[in-house]
């Protein structure tokens, strides 16, 4: 297949899971003889190298996200036209069998209009929560067809009425999101595809493809016989809730416990929890730190447990998953699509969100039960591997994609 990959950010300038991910099902598929095309924004991380792979064309422009700024709509007009022009020229010199979209946030929606528009299959990756949060707060599609005030509605008379409308949605389309049918799209969690339909958008014809892990990268845990190590990775941040990792240790009877925290975030919350590691006098127990997302895969197996602990709406979490590969026993809460994944004394033992207490009730139990922490680390291991390794989850993407062109 010729698949053309629409994304807003690729590595090496990504941010988070989902560009991540989406590079790493790029490359599966390339790696079984498929002719990828990367079609993603000119959007850099500071202090990344830029890589000039032939495959990835960054040539979109992002607005109003990653620090890029808020235009007037005489400018967005022209980075909308930018963008489309783009995708076109794109298109036209590729010919793609079919066209893959990823994260579009920060990136102009009315693109997804002229997709829809097209005689290409057209599949949708959904692994947060940009159409169900972000869509219908598009500028430029929001002005056309939800902008209050008098004289925008006054301006958008007028300009319909002159065929100005009509002569810009030829270069840039300004019809109703609404309009959109999201043909074929699957997303990383049951939880995520319930959260998008409640928020009015109508994918229920879609499924499910769950995110997926290099399992055989991590070192695997195989002593279970002692327990004071605890751990807790991710974005230092308040819908993560390290706080509540924090607490529980505070509230666990055993004082020979320690935590470390592995993950970067804004300084003020950092320094919140700063503050609370001091009043509760746990400086001398826990540790903050970074390492790099390869150093990672080593150091789950030095622990005894993770404390997974977020209370957003998480579409589908990794860290849990990266944990199990290792070997590590999970205490998790069930927030968003953990539910799909966390099977208390099974494959983790599962606690309250933002609840310290049940937190610290579960570490006790697992401290107690060295035939509990293996057995639940064992099962944890065989699932993540045999459900969620990224070869399997590539196994689902590929034939997902070749449906797709028998749609069309």
């Amino acid at each position: 297949m010729k698949i053309l990959v629409i994304s807003n950010l690729y590595p090496p300038h990504e941010i988070g899971g989902y560009e991540l991910r989406c590079a790493d099902v790029c490359n599966r598929l390339m790696d079984r003889g498929h002719n990828i095309r990367v079609l993603t924004s000119n959007h850099q991380v500071d202090g990344r190298a830029q890589v000039d792979d032939s495959h990835v064309a960054r040539q979109l422009h992002i607005h109003g996200m990653y620090g890029h700024p808020w235009l007037s709509m005489p400018q967005l007009y022209d980075l909308e036209k930018k963008n489309h022009r783009a995708l076109v020229e794109e298109i036209d010199s590729f010919q793609p069998d079919l066209i893959h979209v990823w994260n579009m946030g920060g990136i102009s929606k009315s693109l997804l209009l002229r997709l829809e528009a097209m005689d290409i299959p057209l599949v949708y990756d959904i692994s947060d929560h940009w159409i169900a949060r972000s869509m219908r707060a598009d500028v430029w599609l929001r002005w056309w067809n939800e902008s209050k005030g008098t004289s925008n509605a006054i301006m958008r008379s007028i300009l319909k009425v002159l065929g100005v409308r009509a002569k810009i949605s030829k270069e840039v389309p300004t019809d109703s999101w609404d309009t959109l049918k999201y043909p074929r799209i699957y997303f990383c969690s049951g939880f995520l595809k319930t959260l998008t339909m409640e928020k009015g958008w109508s994918v229920n014809h879609g499924d499910v493809i769950h995110c997926g892990i290099e399992t055989q990268e991590f070192t695997v845990k195989s002593d279970y016989s002692s327990f004071s190590k605890l751990l807790w990775v991710g974005r230092l941040a308040e819908d993560k809730d390290p706080l509540t990792a924090v607490r529980a240790l505070a509230a666990c009877e055993d004082q020979s416990l320690t935590l470390d925290l592995f993950g970067n975030g804004d300084p003020d919350y950092v320094s919140q929890l700063e503050s609370e590691i001091e009043s509760l006098n746990l400086s001398a127990r826990v540790q903050i730190g970074a390492v790099s997302q390869s150093e990672m895969k080593s150091l789950y197996a030095k622990y005894d447990c993770l404390l997974f602990t977020s209370n957003w709406g998480e579409p589908f979490a990794l860290t849990p998953l990266e944990a199990m590969s290792s070997g590590l026993p999970v205490v998790s809460s069930l927030d968003g699509g953990q539910r799909e994944l966390a099977n208390d004394r099974v494959n983790s033992l599962v606690a309250e969100a933002a609840n310290p207490q049940t937190y610290a009730k579960k570490i006790m139990e697992y401290r107690d039960d060295p035939e509990l922490r293996a057995q639940v680390a064992q099962t944890g291991l065989n699932q993540a591997e045999r459900e969620f390794d990224i070869e399997v989850i590539t196994d689902q993407i590929e034939q997902y994609l070749k449906a797709s062109l028998g749609d069309s």
